[in-house]
């Protein structure tokens, strides 16, 4: 009999990681052996287990899933990870393969996506979703300064300026994310002189105007 694939699945929305796991067994080449709500945790148990593959949730704490993958790759060598966010930007895909990662999936993708990405990465290839790849060719055809800004933006900076877009106040994007008004307006400075803008009027036009995708 063949040895099945073993999978540990990092995210911290539970039901999330469940479902995902269901999928995944269902197919007989897979076996996921655990399920981890936060970074700490999911290092420790990779230790332990020694996991073919680690599908790791790149928003996560305390440890963000990127540094995670770094720190998992070091500990573990022989584990590949493939990072799933519900960010579609080409930068977080670029950021995970720079740390280690064999793979890139977002949330939209659906189970055979995930199911090649592991395949990939037990074969020792790089997968990264049509999602990614697409937005990736749009951005590769805008001829605009801020384009290679925004590949400078945090995690929570692209939160952030997702927020803005959809035109929420300073105080209001600080009650969704739990923040201090004080730490947005501090994120807002940050992204406008990343993507050399003058104010948030020009910031949207920006965006509104450029094929990227946030």
């Amino acid at each position: 009999m063949t040895k099945k694939i073993t999978i540990i699945i990092v995210d911290d929305h539970r039901m999330i990681a469940e479902v995902w796991a269901e999928l995944i067994n269902s197919d007989p080449r897979f076996d996921v052996i655990d399920i981890c709500d936060n970074t700490e945790t999911s290092t420790e148990v990779v230790i332990e287990k020694k996991p073919d593959i680690v599908i790791m949730d790149i928003n996560i704490q305390p440890i963000p899933g990127i540094e995670a993958t770094k720190i998992i790759r070091k500990v573990s060598p022989g584990t590949k990870v493939i990072g799933v966010s519900m960010h579609n930007q080409p930068s977080f895909a670029k950021r995970m393969i720079k740390n280690g990662a064999s793979g890139y999936v977002t949330k939209s993708s659906g189970k055979q996506e995930m199911f090649d990405a592991i395949t990939a990465a037990i074969n020792g290839k790089t997968y990264i979703c049509k999602e990614i790849q697409e937005n990736l060719a749009k951005q590769m055809l805008v001829e605009d300064e801020g384009s290679s800004g925004i590949s400078k933006l945090s995690e929570r900076e692209i939160e952030i300026l997702k927020h803005i877009k959809d035109g929420l106040s300073s105080k209001e994007i600080a009650e969704k994310l739990f923040l201090s008004s004080r730490t947005i307006e501090v994120h807002r400075s940050n992204i406008l002189k990343k993507l050399n803008q003058k104010n948030t009027t020009s910031l949207l036009n920006f965006i509104n105007n450029s094929s990227l995708e946030i």
